[in-house]
């Protein structure tokens, strides 16, 4: 039995494409389970991820970026990110360090003066800044919304995130743990070795390509020194499979071993990959692709 100030709830990370919302939620757990690229929109799904310690437990919902809905998978993105917010016990808003507000923002902060649930003001790259500017950024935002609390971080050099982690802590219910101290994730195996598969290939393209593809993995089995696995890469253009694959495979050559050095040490065990590439034009205004993909949630 947990002691009676034993806490434990849950966190969304919110913000704008690329505030490095992943970049903080796998430094705050100690472990990469989000995949994390300078590109926007990485972060397709809700991902929870669990931080336990003996004072309580933080499960992490890491949500899509809130942005303008171009398609049906933004669209399944925006909804994915705001639905999150109400299941939250506390909502960590992560914006850089910045005097400069932008629309996208002042959108977050509308969002955030209609639900019932502490905002604490995460600022992130704090290591970028000298204090006197952190002064001014954090009383730019200040009078956005009633934040409950703004902590700055670096995400990327961990600085101040044990404080963070105090801050969230202090914000959640009294009560058991939601799961065995040690989940991480509840994602299963399968779908985070397609992440990373994902993250390689954004990483290693070009701008062009990367929020037109998908990764499934069609084959995935452990023998006694080595595990199996075929993956294939979807993407929507012929001319997009072409960069994929590369000059004589290079491209996908190198996307696998990328991609292969990361799961060897997620799965701790040698990896043999096989990544193949195929052609599904206009998947991302599918509802059946997308569903084949994991990414529509099915309707209770």
């Amino acid at each position: 039995m947990h002691n009676s100030s034993y806490r434990s709830g849950f966190a969304a990370i919110i913000g704008r494409p690329n505030v490095g919302k992943s970049t903080l939620m796998n430094r705050l757990i100690g472990m990469k389970i989000a995949i994390t690229s300078n590109k926007p929109q990485t972060t397709r799904n809700k991902i929870k991820t669990v931080y336990t310690s003996d004072e309580g437990q933080i499960v992490f919902l890491d949500t899509p970026g809130i942005h303008i809905a171009k398609n049906k998978l933004s669209e399944y993105m925006v909804k994915a990110a705001t639905s999150t917010l109400k299941d939250a016990d506390v909502v960590l808003w992560l914006v850089e360090a910045s005097t400069f507000i932008g629309r996208g923002d002042k959108d977050i902060a509308k969002q955030l003066e209609s639900i019932n649930v502490p905002v604490v003001l995460v600022i992130n790259k704090a290591d970028t800044v000298s204090k006197n500017d952190m002064f001014a950024i954090i009383d730019s935002y200040k009078d956005l919304i009633n934040f409950n609390d703004i902590v700055p971080v670096s995400a990327l050099k961990g600085d101040n995130c044990d404080e963070l982690i105090k801050v969230i802590m202090s914000y959640l219910p009294y009560g058991e743990p939601f799961y065995d101290e040690d989940t991480v994730t509840d994602q299963p195996e399968r779908a985070i070795v397609a992440e990373i598969i994902r993250e390689k290939a954004l990483k290693c393209l070009d701008d062009e390509i990367p929020h037109g593809i998908a990764v499934i993995i069609d084959r995935m089995k452990y023998g006694k020194e080595i595990c199996n696995i075929d993956a294939t890469i979807i993407c929507e253009r012929d001319s997009h499979k072409g960069i994929i694959i590369g000059k004589q495979g290079n491209m996908l050559k190198k996307i696998g071993s990328a991609a292969r050095y990361e799961i060897e040490r997620l799965i701790d065990t040698h990896t043999n990959l096989k990544l193949f590439v195929t052609v599904k034009k206009n998947w991302r205004d599918s509802d059946m692709l997308l569903k084949n993909y994991g990414y529509v949630e099915n309707k209770e």
